[in-house]
C-alpha cells in the first residue's frame, strides 16, 4: 500500500495506537511536572482574578465573577495544554529528535503519526482540564451537577486546538516560529472569547467575529455547565468546534505530507 497523496483523506486504521502509547509511556516519567506546568498559568489567573478582581466586581452576567471566570479558565487551560503539546513537543519529536523519521521505518504511514500526535495532544489537554475542574470543585467555586458534563467540552476543545497546533507545527522551521501563534493568535483569542468578560461587552462590529472563534464556542458551551445550567444555543458552538477540529486536522495532514514530501 503506497503513501496517500497530499490531499487524500486520512485512511482509517488503528496503527496510530502504538505511537500514542509510546508518547504516553514517555510522558509518565515526567507526568507531575507536565501537569503542574500546564495548569499553573490558568490556575493563577483563576485564583488571582477570581478572588482579587472578584472583590471589586462581585457579579458578571448575574453570577459571581469567580464562577464566571472558572469556565473561561477551564477552556483556556485546555487550549494552552493542547497547543503546547502539538507545537513544542510535537516539533521536538518531528524535527529535533527525529522520532517521526524513526517511527516511519516501522510499518506506519505519516498519517498514523499525525493522528497519534493529535489524539495525544487532546489527551494532555484533558489532564489539564480535569485538574482545573478538580480545583473548582475543591475550592467550592462550583459543585453543580452539570459540572462533569463540561469534560465533553474539554475533549472537543483539546481536539480542536491540537489540530490547529499541528498545522503550525508542519510550517515551523524552529521554535521561534511558535511565538507568532501564541502572540498573534492565542493571546487575542483569549481576550475576545469571553474568558474574562462576556462577548456581548465587545463592540457591535467585533462581537460576531469573536463569537465565531473556537475558544469562544468552547466557553459558550462550558460556562452554563459550570454554573449549573444547560446550554441553550448549543448547536452553533458545537458545530464551530467540530468544524474547526475537522478542518484543521485535514489541513495539518496536508501540510505535514507536503513537508515530508519536500
Amino acid at each position: 500500500m503506497g503513501a496517500p497523496g497530499i490531499f487524500a483523506l486520512p485512511r482509517a486504521s488503528l496503527r496510530w495506537l502504538p505511537v500514542y502509547l509510546r508518547n504516553l509511556r514517555v510522558w509518565r516519567k515526567l507526568a507531575l511536572a507536565s501537569v503542574v506546568g500546564n495548569i499553573a498559568d490558568p490556575l493563577i489567573v483563576l485564583v488571582a482574578f477570581g478572588y482579587g478582581l472578584g472583590r471589586l466586581l462581585p457579579e458578571v452576567a448575574g453570577v459571581p465573577y469567580i464562577l464566571f471566570l472558572a469556565a473561561g479558565s477551564l477552556c483556556m487551560s485546555t487550549m494552552t495544554a493542547a497547543s503546547f503539546e502539538s507545537l513544542y513537543s510535537a516539533f521536538s519529536r518531528m524535527h529535533v529528535q527525529k522520532t517521526w523519521e524513526s517511527l516511519l521505518n516501522a510499518p506506519l504511514e505519516l498519517d498514523d503519526v499525525v493522528l497519534a500526535e493529535w489524539l495525544w495532544a487532546a489527551t494532555k489537554s484533558l489532564f489539564s482540564g480535569v485538574a482545573i475542574m478538580a480545583v473548582v470543585w475543591v475550592l467550592g467555586i462550583s459543585r453543580a451537577p452539570t459540572l462533569p458534563l463540561a469534560l465533553g467540552v474539554v475533549v472537543l476543545t483539546g481536539l480542536c486546538f491540537g489540530a490547529i497546533g499541528l498545522c503550525f507545527n508542519a510550517l515551523a522551521r524552529g521554535y521561534d516560529f511558535f511565538t507568532y501563534y501564541f502572540t498573534l493568535i492565542m493571546t487575542p483569542m483569549i481576550f475576545l472569547s469571553g474568558v474574562y468578560y462576556p462577548v456581548s461587552a465587545l463592540p457591535d462590529w467585533l462581537a460576531p467575529v469573536a463569537g465565531a472563534l473556537p475558544l469562544a464556542a468552547a466557553v459558550e458551551l462550558a460556562r452554563p455547565l459550570v454554573i449549573g445550567e444547560w446550554p441553550q444555543d448549543w448547536l452553533r458552538p458545537l458545530a464551530t468546534l467540530l468544524g474547526f477540529a475537522g478542518g484543521a486536522l485535514y489541513l495539518a495532514l496536508v501540510l505535514t505530507r507536503r513537508r515530508f514530501a519536500a
